[in-house]
């Protein structure tokens, strides 16, 4: 017993500092593995809950998962070898560069002449920052190579066929001799990550130029406080960056003039296939569209499906939708369905029976609601559909936002959920965000209706409701006007849904092709892209913590400070570092803050 407590404590023990590269691998892989492990295993403790057993939620299943994420080559691994390894780096190259400096000490002037070379000039040029982003990127570097074998291995593991299956013919080519045919002509796997640590980049070195700006634009009456000053360059980056954000985030969901740079919300409609998959299904859940409606909308796109010339491939398509609805199903038959407004337009909608579209050509607006209504008697109300949809999406927004609100408050400050003004905010703020949501959706559907039967084709009866109908009618309209919403929601906030929606914007405009080719060049542009923004978030979170903002701010802080930091806490850390050195500069900022 005495040799094994002798043993036990002359075991290493772990540093007290929370900088120290130990500490900081340990918090990053904790965090990394809660973000990639918690999602992947909702289903399997639902099916134990509902007691609804698939192959999806089966043990095979679940070990596939745990030997994904909590293998060498999983995320969280990945994420603390670029994290933690940087942190090793860097406290290595400062010892090496104490000891350097001793020795010069300790040599007389002409001997470090002698030994002075260009390389050791080049050498003593690099500042600390520098040394950081060299770590970052070497360890980074790493991370990338790691991860995307990882995923490569798991894309095998799922896409082995089964006993009896039919093998996918594939030719072999000798530029991609790695590359199998369930591979092929798929995404890269970490491209959605290497979309979002660019877009945190960005963000930074705009927050930079937008900080230098404003703190210039303030910094000419030198006669105002230096606290005023301070507080005013604040507010003035705070102006300008919310506006920027409305911007941004408008940008992502209108439509643009180019084809080639379409929006979130038009590639929903025509080119699903440049989203991922799990954003479709978000959109589609939220707006409540039938799949057979969205079909309708990309054939007439391609004109494969027209009021003029009708449909011969596809000319049951909107009638079973209609049927479903209740309606008949010349309702939804291009054949008979008028392309034009006007006096002939309504002798049509006598016969087929449609009330409430005198003038006007095109789908019926019950159908293009979807029965929205129907049990109030209001399924051809525009205005009806607007409001029900919007206050639909409000009180599903609140079931979304609420746990946004409240989980950073009862982790960080819980005693505030004790006081009923506090609560009181945060439920506003909550509100205030579901109201974004509900008018981002409600405003959508009503400049549809605006378009193509309140106002447009009424005062433009001769103009076809294949344009009407088309992607520069009302679709366009739409998704010129939603993003407007982004106004309701709180200024601070704007910055976090602009930064989520434009990974999505940028992975749009990419063409498809060149998303699924996987060769050699779109493979290590995406590294270098991967490797050099997130060398440059992790070397502002060392040096320029005041260029993150949101999300990557929070993080960050909490892996490069531990969970006593300032932007914690609201005050300075009870634990002691060096002064001078970059860590405590990054403590006494968020503290300040």
């Amino acid at each position: 017993m005495s040799n094994t407590k002798d043993m036990l404590k002359s075991l290493p023990e772990l540093s007290d500092d929370p900088t120290h590269p130990s500490q900081v691998a340990i918090r990053t892989f904790a965090l990394s593995l809660s973000l990639s492990l918690g999602p992947s295993l909702v289903p399997f403790v639902l099916s134990l809950l509902t007691g609804r057993r698939s192959q999806k939620t089966g043990l095979v299943a679940l070990r596939k998962v745990l030997r994904r994420e909590l293998g060498y080559d999983g995320f969280a691994s990945a994420v603390t070898l670029a994290i933690g390894g940087g942190a090793v780096l860097r406290r290595l190259w400062q010892s090496l560069d104490d000891v350097a400096k001793d020795d010069t000490k300790n040599s007389s002037t002409e001997r470090r002449s002698r030994m002075r070379s260009w390389l050791t000039y080049l050498y003593s040029r690099l500042t600390s920052r520098h040394k950081t982003f060299i770590a970052n990127v070497f360890t980074s570097s790493l991370s990338i190579l790691l991860l995307q074998a990882g995923r490569r291995r798991s894309e095998r593991l799922r896409n082995i066929p089964r006993p009896g299956a039919i093998p996918i013919p594939y030719t072999y080519t000798p530029s991609n001799p790695s590359m199998t045919p369930f591979t092929r002509n798929t995404p890269s796997p970490t491209l959605d990550l290497t979309l979002l640590v660019l877009v945190r980049a960005i963000d930074v070195a705009f927050q930079s130029m937008i900080l230098k700006f404003t703190s210039k634009a303030e910094s000419e009456p030198s006669e105002s406080p230096q606290e005023k000053q301070k507080k005013s360059t604040n507010k003035e980056k705070l102006l300008l960056t919310t506006r920027l954000d409305a911007l941004v985030f408008w940008a992502c969901s209108a439509r643009h003039v180019s084809y080639s740079l379409p929006s979130i919300m038009w590639c929903f409609f025509y080119q699903p296939e440049r989203l991922p998959s799990t954003y479709v299904k978000w959109i589609r859940t939220l707006a409540g569209v039938d799949s057979r409606l969205l079909r309708a909308l990309r054939l007439l796109r391609s004109k494969e499906w027209t009021y003029t010339r009708g449909s011969p491939a596809n000319p049951t398509l909107l009638t079973t939708y209609a049927k479903d609805l209740g309606y008949p199903s010349s309702w939804g038959d291009p054949s008979r369905l008028p392309a034009f407004g006007g006096p002939s337009a309504e002798n049509v909608w006598k016969v087929l029976g449609v009330t409430g579209r005198e003038g006007l050509g095109g789908v019926p607006c019950e159908l293009v609601h979807g029965g929205v209504g129907s049990n109030m008697s209001l399924a051809g109300s525009c205005t009806a559909n607007s409001g029900i949809r919007g206050a639909k999406a409000f009180f599903e927004a609140v079931l979304l936002y609420l746990p946004a609100h409240f989980l950073p408050v009862l982790i960080t400050r819980p005693q505030f959920l004790l006081r009923p003004h506090r609560v009181l905010s945060t439920l506003l703020a909550t509100c205030r965000s579901a109201s974004f949501l509900s008018a981002f959706i409600s405003s959508f559907w009503l400049a549809v209706c605006l378009t193509r039967t309140l106002a447009l084709a009424r005062l433009f009866p001769s103009v076809s409701h294949d344009f009407w109908d088309g992607p520069q009618g009302c679709i366009m309209a739409g998704c010129l006007v939603c993003g407007s919403s982004i106004w309701l929601e709180n200024g601070r906030r704007r910055g976090e849904m602009a930064l989520y929606v434009l990974p999505r914007a940028i992975r749009a405009c990419i063409p498809d092709r060149i998303i699924r080719s996987r060769n050699g060049m779109v493979t290590t542009l995406e590294r270098l892209t991967y490797v050099l923004s997130l060398s440059t978030l992790l070397t502002a979170a060392i040096h320029n913590p005041e260029y993150l903002r949101g999300l990557s701010r929070w993080g960050l802080a909490f892996i490069m400070n531990g969970p006593h930091a300032g932007f914690w806490q609201r005050r300075r850390s009870n634990f002691e570092t060096r002064p001078g050195t970059p860590t405590q500069n990054y403590t006494n900022t968020l503290a300040s803050q």
